[in-house]
Order: structure tokens, then C-alpha cells, then sequence
């Protein structure tokens, strides 16, 4: 598992192969994370958006912005925590994402960036 801790907030992600299959004739890579996010901080905080940067080592990097996450906006209270799952495609064996999310706190509107940690995307007998 990956961590890494950002204005009070940690951001943990635990990813998973899931396997090979072809969409339209390509080889595709599927890999599923699990992400918890965890208010360490005194202040209540919410998700706004999500920025991913999707690094296959076969195509161009490419650039994921949202609202939320999994559809949803959540408000992470002090000492609680927030989890979701989802998953990406590539079309390589080996490749990375990286990003960020926007939140705000609640009780004095500020907005911040936390980062979410680079996580390799690559299956096992990849390393080999």
C-alpha cells in the first residue's frame, strides 16, 4: 500500500490487476485501486474534483479531471475516513497514475490540493 499525507489529509491506495482482454481487437490491461482518504486534520473537509495523469509506457499520457469521485462530493469529518473504489485501462503491460484532488475546508473555505501517491500499474509476471 501506498501513502502519502497532504495538509492533514492522507491518501492510501492499494492496487490490483484484474487481467487481459481485447476491446475492438486491442489487448487491453485492466487494474482496479482502492483509494482511502482520511481527514488527520481538526477541520471538516469535501472532495471537490479529481485531476489523474494515466501513464501507459505504449500511447501518450493521458489527463483525467472530474467532479468528485465514484459520483460523489463526500464530506470527510475529523478522525473519519472515506474510501472508493474504481479501476483504469491501458494498453500496455506497464504504466503509472499520478494526481491530485481539490477540497475545500469547510469552516473557513479555503481551497487546497492533496496529492494522491504515483502508483504503478504493471502485473506481476510484468516484473519478471
Amino acid at each position: 500500500m501506498l501513502q502519502l499525507l497532504t495538509s492533514g489529509i492522507r491518501v492510501s491506495v492499494k492496487v490490483f490487476f484484474e487481467g487481459t482482454y481485447f476491446k475492438n481487437y486491442i489487448l487491453n490491461y485492466s487494474y482496479a485501486y482502492h483509494i482511502t482518504i482520511e481527514n488527520q486534520g481538526k477541520e471538516a473537509v469535501q472532495l471537490q474534483s479529481r485531476h489523474w495523469v494515466i501513464i501507459d509506457s505504449l500511447r501518450p499520457q493521458s489527463i483525467i479531471d472530474g467532479e468528485g469521485v465514484v459520483g460523489k462530493k463526500p464530506v470527510i469529518y475529523p478522525s473519519k475516513t472515506f474510501s472508493y473504489k474504481s479501476g483504469s485501462l491501458i494498453s500496455s503491460s506497464i504504466g503509472a497514475m499520478r494526481g491530485h484532488y481539490n477540497f475545500i475546508n469547510l469552516a473557513t473555505a479555503k481551497k487546497f490540493k492533496v496529492y494522491i501517491p504515483k502508483f504503478k500499474l504493471s502485473p506481476a509476471f510484468a516484473l519478471n
